[in-house]
């Protein structure tokens, strides 16, 4: 075979190269066996294959760091070289040249001649072809960071150089072996107030919203100097982009990066732990996915259904509506009159799309909202400001208002236009003077009521406190008065004021109640923006006390058919019971008709809300799920065992279990429990509470109910942690089972770790898998004296050494009797609503 000379010339003199120069000139060859090495020996250049061993390609990747299947930059994505003998070179008309060996060029760049010009490997990652004399990285020929492949690393643009037509954008890969160019790209749309887009091919999937100061709009978590992140959004003449900075001493790496199959993701490097750790990602929910809901509808996660209609808005289309179907949006109630509308805010929103909106950076917020109010096709307005560039302004949009959601926390206030029959008294746009002199009158007379109240009310306190001055030592001897905390309520032991008679049931517990008007001000009047949920009791929303404790304010809704008797319920119980598993009631307000309890608030939410959630469920890897199944477990035996009384929980579900900032599992809501005395084993009770799919088979059926009961709730729940599925609404069309039945035949078979949920990933421990599924189905056992103790629970899952018993047939196995030979079943898969309901029925 003959060998082209150009091969002969790299053979002989490429041993002579060193692999830790940064800089190649015109005489130098980069073969396979060679790399360029930043002058910091942050990066490294070089050839790297993935998948097929005898595709070359080209790229960049952290040289500092063990990231070897982290590349950063690729050059020839879709043209791999196939030779050994493929190199890297500066070409006669100073392009970088890639040939395949044979004197064949896969990639190259295209730029004008240069005098002398060099490649540099910078220790930015950035790869340039610059002239040699010139080291003013301003005046660079050609760079890698105006050809970025998936990857945004610090100091790189996203955007748009409007002078030259560049549009820089990140592309993903084809899959995760495979660097060509994929479908999904993430690209900056500069007209209006710009914002950035991730397209899966022509079809927009995810908006970034706005910038409106250290972050967009739609990224609540983003925000400049957390963590030693630096965000910049820059608009000028010549140039619109979106860059970010870490801190210069390298303590801190990240990249933000789309993957293959559509996700935009910030990875960080965790020194401590010497990985790269998913800081943060979207699309994570249902109202992350590009317009879910119709015009001028708002998304919220926490709502029963995603989609919801604003004030003064009803839904265009109330029978899709009612099928969850919140793509035709919502319409206003009442007809706009131009010069008597007003303007409603919505606060913590991801603006509305900004393509064609209206922009002034010259306004304030306030000259915004009277050119808003000037222009009759104005439906709304928002302020907005830039860390660098020209500075803040206004944004105001004249078309319908798409793709919104609101946030507990971020986003950003949008002022929309309502007509003052929808606006109600709560508008004073338009008012003529009388209305306005009569508004504050009004406003001077019911402050001057209200501080006449609230000096008797002190009055009143102070000489309370002054009858009796001394704590009242109870029966176990702590003190019966606890320390006042910094806001506005009182002990519920010091009870002189009027309220309903659920106060008075409650004796002698040591928990601070709260005024209603405290709780107006923490919940910003129980705004819809801090709901955090819904359920049979009433809504739950997120408080901020005077203090600044955020607080969970679980309200008792006045049409509710339950709630009073599980309200005092709940009080009674989880005042008395403190454990690290068990969440925290800090107090409640009980006051005329309204029940309320304050807990603490917990950032993750319930288990559910992640565990069976497709686009969240990978956060919950198996360390994870293990130390959530332990802490379940220590929370249950704490009940039924360590605390003053025994107590059967009655209601424990995925939803019920609540996870902190450091996903530390908490057991909540105890409206249904019930306390056992020392001889007491099992109670009976013709109501039949809790939720179907976690009820033992005896409490179900005949309404008995003991510590098993619980233990059965806890195994199904191990079951669902494991599988990442429900139990209720699980469906095998092979074999007619549900998720208990279905886990104890591939257990018997041998096949158990099938049953592990695929976003855990291959990062498990396989004894700790089976030994959870076999804890799990001997808790489901069908007779509760099968099931073991919650005590023997703790003790299985923390030993290794203790052999487990032989679970038997599950309660509620339903399906063919599992000692006859399976067959396959004609039955279709069924789509169950993903709601679990606490359920009240009668026997």
């Amino acid at each position: 075979m003959k060998i082209p000379l150009i091969s002969i010339i790299i053979l002989c003199f490429s041993s002579v190269f060193v692999t830790s120069i940064d800089t190649l000139t015109k005489s130098d060859f980069l073969t396979i066996n060679q790399t360029l090495i930043s002058a910091g020996g942050k990066f490294e250049l070089g050839f790297f294959h993935r998948g097929n061993p005898k595709n070359y390609y080209i790229g960049i990747w952290y040289k500092d760091i063990p990231s070897e299947n982290v590349i950063v930059w690729v050059a020839n994505r879709d043209s791999p070289c196939l030779s050994e003998m493929s190199f890297l070179k500066l070409g006669n008309q100073s392009n970088i040249e890639l040939y395949d060996g044979e004197s064949f060029i896969r990639w190259q760049t295209h730029v004008s001649e240069a005098v002398n010009p060099v490649i540099q490997l910078l220790d930015s990652g950035n790869l340039v072809v610059r002239e040699e004399e010139d080291s003013n990285l301003d005046n660079v020929i050609w760079q890698s960071f105006d050809n970025p492949t998936d990857t945004l690393i610090p100091g790189q643009k996203l955007g748009w150089n409007l002078k030259t037509g560049l549009d820089l954008l990140l592309s993903s890969w084809q899959g995760p072996d495979n660097p060509g160019v994929g479908n999904f790209t993430f690209d900056l749309d500069y007209h209006g107030d710009p914002e950035i887009y991730m397209k899966n091919g022509d079809k927009i999937i995810y908006r970034s919203g706005p910038w409106v100061g250290q972050r967009f709009s739609g990224v609540p978590e983003m925000k400049s100097g957390d963590q030693g992140f630096n965000f910049t959004f820059y608009i000028g003449p010549d140039e619109v982009y979106y860059t970010f900075e870490l801190p210069p001493d390298d303590r801190v790496k990240s990249r933000l990066v789309v993957t293959f199959d559509g996700y935009l993701q910030r990875w960080t490097w965790v020194p401590d732990m010497n990985q790269w750790s998913n800081f943060w990602y979207a699309r994570k929910d249902q109202c992350d996915y590009y317009r879910v809901c119709g015009p001028y509808s708002v998304c919220n996660v926490s709502a029963l259904f995603v989609c919801e209609c604003p004030q003064g808005f009803k839904p265009k289309n109330s029978n899709a509506w009612k099928l969850r179907d919140g793509s035709s949006g919502c319409i206003r109630e009442t007809e706009l009159d131009c010069q008597s509308d007003g303007f409603l805010p919505l606060y913590n929103m991801k603006l509305p799309e900004t393509s064609t909106a209206f922009v002034d950076a010259s306004l304030s917020l306030k000259q915004c909202g009277n050119l808003c109010k000037r222009n009759c096709s104005c439906t709304a307005y928002a302020n907005f400001e830039f860390v660098r560039g020209v500075g803040s302004g206004c944004v105001i949009w004249t078309d319908n208002l798409t793709d919104m959601r609101d946030y507990v926390d971020g986003g950003q206030t949008l002022y929309m236009r309502l007509s003052a029959a929808d606006l109600g008294s709560s508008s004073t746009n338009g008012f003529n003077q009388a209305k306005k002199i009569a508004l504050a009158v009004g406003i001077s007379t019911a402050t001057a009521i209200l501080l006449a109240g609230l000096t008797t009310f002190i009055v009143r306190k102070r000489k309370n406190y002054g009858r009796n001055p001394l704590p009242r030592v109870g029966r176990d001897g702590a003190s019966e008065r606890s320390q006042e905390l910094p806001f506005s309520g009182h002990m519920i032991n010091n009870n002189n004021r009027k309220y309903s008679s659920e106060a008075n049931d409650v004796d002698d517990l040591e928990l601070p109640i709260y005024d209603f008007h405290s709780m107006v001000i923490a919940t910003d009047n129980f705004c819809e923006a801090n709901k955090l949920g819904q359920g049979g009791f009433g809504r739950v929303y997120k408080g901020v006390m005077l203090d600044g404790q955020e607080v969970a304010v679980k309200r008792l809704s006045k049409g509710s058919g339950q709630g009073a008797e599980e309200f005092k319920n709940e009080l009674r119980l989880i005042a008395k019971l403190q454990h690290r598993n068990l969440v925290r009631l800090l107090g409640c307000c009980v006051e005329m008709d309204e029940k309320m309890l304050i807990y603490e608030y917990l950032e993750n939410r319930s288990l559910d809300s992640i565990l069976f959630h497709k686009e969240r469920n990978a956060l919950l890897n198996w360390q994870t799920r293990f130390d959530i199944i332990s802490g379940i477990a220590r929370g249950l035996l704490y009940l039924h065992q360590d605390s003053r009384y025994r107590i059967v929980h009655r209601d424990l579900k995925a939803s019920n279990v609540l996870l902190d900032a450091h996903m530390t599992p908490k057991i909540s809501d105890f409206g249904m429990a019930r306390i056992f005395g020392g001889d007491e084993t099992e109670g009976n009770t013709r109501i039949v509470v809790g939720t179907y799919g976690y009820m033992a088979p005896e409490y179900a059926m005949d309404g008995v109910f003991s510590i098993k009961s619980d233990v059965f709730s806890f195994g199904v729940l191990v079951l669902e942690i494991l599988t990442g599925t429900k139990n209720r609404g699980f469906y095998n069309s092979d074999h007619e089972l549900n998720l208990l039945g279905f886990c104890w035949k591939q257990w018997r078979e041998g096949n158990g770790t099938e049953m592990v949920d695929r976003s855990i990933g291959e990062q498990y421990s396989i004894d700790e898998v089976l030994r959870c599924l076999q804890i799990g189905l001997l808790c489901v056992q069908e007779r509760p004296e099968d099931r073991p103790t919650m005590a023997s629970v703790v003790l299985m899952l923390s030993s290794e050494s203790i052999s487990l018993p032989r679970p038997k047939v599950p309660g509620f196995c339903m399906g063919l009797n599992p000692n006859e030979t399976d067959t396959s079943s004609d039955r279709q898969d069924q789509t169950v609503n993903q709601v679990t309901v606490t359920m009240l029925s009668a026997r």
